[in-house]
């Protein structure tokens, strides 16, 4: 049998993440400098002053009980501004110059009346670009819409949403049922048809629990104690005022007394990929990613009373906003220009002068949604009397047509170089003299002719086009962004997850995987594996094996003979019923027997009943 066990290959740098997905810290970010509060100079380094001008503390008539009182509460952010340095900030300003902040929401000592909850969008400003869907959590139209992800059972919240979908057989179904209740009470067909890369969606559901279970403050801070999360890698602490956006990463791990100090001093905390923390998160994503074929990441915020982490910006992924605690004011503004529609990157911080009026202004609270496309500008802010908890659910980054015809122009083109000889012949030996931008605005015979040869090579391009192939590739990058999936309890006793090999008296026991003609099996999930033909050969791409943090692991793959192509393509098909590997098109029984033990080995594979019997 020509199977060949290879684990991995050497890949390119990783392109640029989304601010709002599986990502590192943003381009965006500027140099660390100092948090929300202005400070002043004290004789022990930087003291905040008070919202309003006022210092929090005096230190000259504390005395030395309450001077120390100050600085240990203060000691995060004195200590990080002491070795990032005392002078000008560095953090990244929109146009090179500060801007005027904006009055503060609720802050103590500015002055003037109690600022109020924004207006929402007027009829006009939302009839053809935006929408709000609002339902009655338990209407009958709700729960119609939410289907088997609602359904009539007790319980509820994402744990309750997370085992309905485990019923379902096919891995399918189950990622557009968890679409479908991220959209509930619009349908995904109304969401595609007047949302998607299209405008904004707000959807204001009257149901604070219905992400419950998803990702707490809770798991945040359960996350930190589990002494996992670095600076920089895993959270980024942030600030924006006077339209200043800056980041305060320390180096080294983010320990619970330094994180929640920055916190408690105005900091926003923006914890990366959450996935890696929270199992919750993890299977949520894994499910969803099947649903959109490209990957999808996440991004949990977390913002104290009165606060703004982040400038006005746009992204180059389509963003899911999830309010899961307490409340947040958003503005979302439409695309200034043409080249901000849709774009290939992310947005540097924006001035606020330059926004103009927002398509829509909004408060979330818990249990809302609010969706904008890539290239929509967008900042969030909390409001005086709650702290904001949410979730940036993102997808679809480098994922247009122009990201395909990256691939697919230079194969072309060098499939065309190598079988048609009109592609090898010579450039005219004048054609310098007469084409250029210098003579492009010449009348010449010469120049027609050239331009129409251009445009004739051109055309005969998409006759050499592997367009299938370069689907494939598009396809086997999507599996090493992807999240490795999830097992149920019955789908862990069927795979080679749940088989019992231990060491038992004395000596390894339960070990052999005995798979015969007539073990029944299928794939684990549709999604999970793509075949890519290759120069090496032909290549079996596989998720079972992929980290939870992105791109840990090199690509997943099995070099294949071309003889079992057919038996991976029959395995596809047949998903998600079981069929007896007898049933399996290799030439002979042993080939057979041989595939399924190496699937199964690998995850790929589970079967019908547990092979082993405890």
């Amino acid at each position: 049998m020509t199977v060949k066990r290879t684990t991995s290959r050497p890949t390119q740098a990783r392109d640029k993440t989304p601010s709002c997905g599986r990502t590192f810290p943003s381009p965006r970010d500027p140099i660390p400098g100092r948090c929300g509060a202005p400070t002043r100079a004290g004789p022990s380094g930087s003291v905040p002053v008070g919202r309003g001008g006022t210092a929090r503390a005096s230190m000259a008539a504390g005395g030395a009980a309450e001077r120390r009182r100050q600085l240990g509460r203060l000691s995060a952010l004195s200590v990080y501004r002491r070795a990032a340095g005392t002078g000008r900030p560095e953090g990244r300003r929109a146009g090179g110059k500060r801007a005027k902040a904006r009055p503060g929401r609720g802050e103590a000592g500015r002055g003037g009346p109690e600022p109020k909850a924004p207006p929402e969008p007027s009829a006009s400003a939302a009839a053809s670009r935006v929408e709000q869907a609002k339902a009655p959590a338990h209407s009958p139209e709700a729960k119609r819409q939410r289907g088997t992800a609602e359904g009539s059972g007790e319980g509820g919240g994402v744990a309750e949403l997370l085992r309905r979908l485990e019923l379902l057989d096919d891995s399918r179904q189950r990622a557009a049922e968890l679409f479908r209740w991220l959209l509930a009470p619009v349908s995904p067909a109304e969401f595609v048809r007047r949302h998607w890369e299209r405008a904004p969606l707000l959807l204001r559901r009257g149901d604070p629990g219905y992400y419950a279970g998803l990702f707490s403050t809770a798991d945040f801070d359960a996350a930190l104690r589990g002494g996992g999360v670095h600076f920089g890698t895993h959270l980024d602490v942030t600030s924006y005022a006077e339209g200043v956006r800056e980041t305060h990463n320390p180096s080294g791990r983010a320990l619970p007394a330094v994180v929640w100090d920055f916190y408690q001093n105005g900091c926003s905390l923006r914890l990366l990929s959450p996935q890696t923390f929270s199992d919750t998160v993890w299977r949520f994503l894994s499910i969803l990613q099947e649903h959109f074929g490209s990957m999808a990441g996440a991004n949990t915020y977390l913002t104290p009373p009165g606060t703004q982490g982040f400038a006005p910006h746009y992204d180059d992924i389509e963003a899911f906003v999830l309010q899961l605690e307490g409340k947040k004011h958003w503005r979302v503004y439409s695309p200034r220009v043409d080249a901000e529609v849709l774009p290939q990157f992310s947005s540097a911080n924006l001035m606020q002068a330059d926004l103009g009026e927002p398509m829509l202004e909004t408060v979330l609270e818990a249990g809302d949604l609010l969706y904008f496309p890539r290239g929509f500008i967008h900042q969030g802010d909390c409001l005086p009397d709650a702290h904001s908890l949410h979730i940036t659910v993102s997808s679809y980054q480098r994922n247009s047509w122009g990201d395909l015809l990256e691939k697919l122009l230079p194969a072309a083109l060098h499939m065309a170089l190598e079988e048609d000889v009109e592609f090898r012949q010579g450039l005219p030996m004048d054609y310098l003299g007469y084409m250029g931008v210098a003579n492009s605005d010449k009348v010449d015979a010469r120049r027609t002719a050239f331009m129409e040869k251009v445009q004739s090579l051109i055309k005969k391009l998409v006759d050499y086009a592997p367009i299938d192939a370069a689907v494939d590739q598009r396809a086997k990058s999507f599996l090493h962004d992807c999240l490795p999936p999830v097992l149920t309890q019955s789908e862990k006793l069927q795979s080679v997850y749940g088989f019992p090999a231990r060491w038992q008296d004395g000596g390894p026991c339960n070990v052999d995987i005995l798979i015969t003609e007539d073990t029944e099996v299928r794939l684990l999930r549709h999604g999970i594996i793509r075949l890519c033909n290759e120069e090496a050969g032909v290549m079996l791409y596989y998720t079972t094996e992929n980290s939870r943090m992105y791109h840990k692991e090199e690509p997943k793959f099995l070099e294949l003979g071309p003889e079992y192509i057919d038996s991976i393509e029959f395995l596809l098909s047949s998903y998600p019923n079981h069929i007896s590997v007898d049933a399996l098109p290799c030439e002979t029984l042993e080939d057979k027997i041989s595939l399924a033990t190496l699937l199964f080995e690998k995850g790929i594979l589970t079967t019908k009943k547990p092979l082993v019997h405890i």
